[in-house]
Formats: structure tokens, sequence, C-alpha cells
């Protein structure tokens, strides 16, 4: 099992915060450092400092890190044109020497489209742009080099694309695609990524969902995919420091245990062992509480070597 650290910056966090936390995750021997995609901050808190952008930090940490992959959990579609997204990750895939990972979605918060001017079309049409976006982006990518690549859908038309900056990975960066959707999110990943993502849900219902991957997959002709899920967590060396870290973050420690990985380090080890036993090979921790560093040196400590 893989532990992935997974930040959610429009809550109020700096370059440099993120950058504290990257390089932390690194040293600790964390797999990756992921971030959300998004723009506003969400319920009662702060907003200050304000949003940063994904893949302008992402570029940032990528020449201000060495081995930890980096990415999105996940890219809303609604934000970038695809070609010029394949352009942002594939340059910053460069920048990186080949440690970007993509995940990609539809988006869904619909009051961070309307603060910052950006079209929110309703779900279907979200999902279908999605879908073009995938096909263009993996597209763009693997056109080999000197010959073009054009595109005729019903959202978006490329002519004659010189298909270029191609990135570092060959035979390109990882798709992630995520969700809960009963039919066409499985669909989806069958047809474009290399990792499929659980947030958020309980135990029974990520197996439900990785066995509908797996269909979809075998239908397609496909081998199966990476599984993986997000989860908060709250982890503690004893209850008191565990009631501590879930005050800081607004959330209770009953419910925490509930929906997410909450308690001590051997808690966290068997639930994590739980997801294991359902197929999921890395599990992103949500760390709700970016000052908190200590947090991460227990989870690397008490938790990563025994997974």
């Amino acid at each position: 099992m893989k532990l992935r650290i997974f930040v959610e910056p429009q809550q109020g966090a700096t370059y440099d915060d993120q950058l504290q936390v990257a390089r932390a995750a690194e040293r600790l021997g964390f797999d990756a450092f992921f971030r959300s995609d998004h723009y506003l901050v969400m319920g009662d808190t702060d907003p200050l400092p304000g949003p940063t952008d994904s893949w302008v930090t992402l570029a940032g940490l990528a020449r201000e890190t060495s081995t930890i992959r980096l990415g999105t959990l996940v890219s809303s579609a609604t934000f970038r044109l695809p070609g010029v997204l394949a352009i942002s990750v594939a340059q910053v895939d460069q920048m990186s020497g080949g440690r970007v990972e993509l995940g990609l979605g539809t988006g869904w918060y619909d009051p961070e489209h309307t603060a910052y001017g950006i079209p929110f079309p309703p779900f279907g049409e979200r999902f279908a742009k999605l879908e073009e976006q995938l096909e263009i982006v993996t597209g763009l990518w693997g056109t080999p080099v000197g010959e073009s690549y054009s595109f005729d859908g019903s959202h978006y038309r490329l002519a004659d694309s010189p298909a270029l900056p191609k990135p570092v990975q060959n035979p390109r960066p990882p798709i992630i695609v995520g969700g809960l959707g009963p039919r066409r999110t499985p669909r989806l990943a069958a047809a474009f990524a290399d990792e499929f993502n659980v947030p958020f849900a309980v135990l029974d219902d990520t197996k439900a969902a990785y066995d509908r991957v797996t269909a979809a997959c075998e239908e397609a002709g496909r081998d199966r995919l990476i599984y993986s899920a997000a989860q908060v967590v709250c982890c503690g060396k004893d209850e008191r420091e565990v009631e501590r870290r879930a005050a800081a973050i607004g959330r209770e420690v009953g419910e925490l245990r509930t929906n997410g990985l909450a308690g001590t380090p051997e808690e966290l080890v068997e639930k994590i062992g739980g997801f294991a036993g359902a197929g999921c090979e890395r599990i992103y921790l949500q760390v709700l509480d970016m000052a908190d560093l200590d947090h991460l040196e227990l989870i690397a400590s008490d938790v990563l070597p025994h997974v």
C-alpha cells in the first residue's frame, strides 16, 4: 500500500505552506503530494490568503522537490481548455523529470465558477466535455513527434495541432479518474484512466465501485486499473491527541472514525488493511491542518512502515 499526502489549499494555504508540506512528505517517505483544484474557500472559513492555481503550484514544486510524485485530485475540466491543459501538464512533467500525474473530473462547485466568471454548464454537458478532454489530452500526448493531431467533437475542435510539447513519461503521465457514478464513470475510467479513485466513501461502497470498474475494464478488454481511495486522516498517539487534531479541523472523532481514517496508528493500520483487502493499492491521506507537520511525522513513523 502506498500512502500519498493530499491537501486542500483553497481552505487557506500559500504556496510556501504547500511547499513545506510537500518537502516534509518527500523527506518522510510518502509516495506523492497531491492537491485539490479549487478557486474558492468552502464553508465558514477565513478566505485569506486566497486561492492558488494547482498547475502553477505544481510547476513550482516540480523544481523544489526531487523524488516525490506530484498531481491533482482532481483538476476540473471546466477550468481549462484541453489543449492548454495538455501543454501545462506536459511542461510540468518535464520540469519534474517525469513525476506528474493528472487527475481530471467534471468540476462540481458552482460558487467558485460564479466568483471567477467560469462557465458552469449542467452536469450532462460537463461529463461530455470531460470525456472529450480525456480523449484530446491523451491523443495529443500520444501523437508521434512530427505528426499532427486533429479532433472534431461536440464541444472541442482541434485542427492539425503539432501536439507539442511531449511529457517525459512514456507513454504519458498517469491519468486518474474517480467517483461513485454507477455507469458512465466506470466506462470512462476503463477507456482512459490508469488509476481509479474513490473519494471519501466507506469500505463497502468503495469495493462496489471497484467491482463496477473491473467489469467495465473486462468489457473493454483492458487489464485491471490501479485502485485508490481518498480519506481524511486524523491520527494521534493516544485518544487525547486524536481529539485535539479532530477539533483543529472542526470534526468529531466519532464521525471521522466512521467516514475517514481516524484514531491511533494501530487503528489506521487496521482500517487501511481493510481497503487493501478490497483491492486498494494507494490511499490519499487528506491532511486538513497543513501547519501540523508533527501529524505527518507520526503517520510516517507509526503507520507507513506497517502498510
